[in-house]
C-alpha cells in the first residue's frame, strides 16, 4: 500500500480467528431444528452481513416463532460451547503480529464480539501481549462497532491517516470509513473475495501478505 502506518486495528472473527466454518455449522444445526434448508459455506460468505438480523431474515427464521433474541442466544450458546476448543487462529497469525511489531506498528482489536468472550479468546490463544486495547461490544447482537471504533480512535495518539483497520467483511470497511482510517480486507473470512473486491478496498489473501504491504521498505536517501 506504500503508506507508513503506525497502528493496526484488527477485527477478530474471521480476520485473526478462523471461525467461519463453525458459524456455518452452528447455523445449519439451528436451521435443521426448525425444518429449514441448510446453507452452504459459499452462500454464507456471499450473504452474511450486518445487522445480523437481516441475515437471519434471509435464512428464513420465522419471526412469529423465532425472535431475534432467542435465535441469537441459541447461536451464541452453541458457538461458545465449541469455539475455544475447535477453532484456531489463521495461519501465521502470531508470527505476523510479531513481524509487524518489529516493523514499528502497534496493535489493537476492535470486534463485534461480546467483550468478555473476546477477552477470553485473546487470552486463550496467548496473543494478548501484542495489543494496546481489546474492544468488544456489550451485547450478543454484534451491534455498536462503529461507535466503539470512534471512541477508541479518540483514545489513540495517532491521527486517522496513521491507522489502518484489517478486517474480513464489508462492515469492517464501513467502520474504517466512519472512523477515518484506511482498510485492508482479508479474503479468508466471513465474506467472499468477489464481494470484497467489488468494494474497491485493498485485499489480502493471507496474513503474511500484510507484513510487506503494511511495512514498506525504506528507500535510499530516507
Amino acid at each position: 500500500m506504500g503508506k507508513r502506518y503506525q497502528h493496526i486495528i484488527w477485527d477478530w472473527n474471521g480476520t485473526l480467528l478462523n471461525d467461519t466454518w463453525l458459524c456455518v455449522e452452528v447455523l445449519n444445526a439451528l436451521l435443521a431444528e426448525r425444518g429449514r434448508a441448510a446453507i452452504g459455506a459459499d452462500e454464507y460468505r456471499k450473504q452474511f452481513g450486518f445487522p445480523v438480523i437481516h441475515f437471519y431474515d434471509y435464512l428464513g427464521f420465522d419471526v412469529d416463532v423465532d425472535s431475534f433474541e432467542s435465535v441469537s442466544r441459541a447461536f451464541i450458546d452453541a458457538y461458545e460451547a465449541r469455539w475455544l476448543e475447535e477453532c484456531s487462529l489463521h495461519p501465521d497469525a502470531e508470527a505476523v503480529l510479531q513481524a509487524l511489531s518489529a516493523g514499528g506498528l502497534s496493535h489493537s482489536i476492535l470486534s463485534a464480539a461480546e467483550q468478555s468472550t473476546l477477552e477470553r479468546g485473546v487470552a486463550h490463544f496467548g496473543i494478548g501481549s501484542h495489543f494496546k486495547g481489546v474492544i468488544g461490544t456489550d451485547n450478543i447482537h454484534a451491534l455498536g462497532k462503529v461507535e466503539r471504533g470512534r471512541a477508541w480512535m479518540a483514545q489513540l495518539k495517532w491521527p486517522p491517516e496513521a491507522v489502518v483497520l484489517v478486517g474480513d467483511t464489508l462492515h469492517d470497511l464501513e467502520v474504517a470509513e466512519a472512523i477515518g482510517c484506511d482498510c485492508v480486507l482479508m479474503t479468508h473470512g466471513h465474506h467472499c473475495p468477489t464481494r470484497l473486491g467489488n468494494s474497491g478496498a485493498p485485499l489480502a489473501h493471507s496474513l503474511c501478505e500484510l507484513v510487506d504491504s503494511l511495512t514498506p521498505k525504506t528507500t535510499a536517501g530516507e
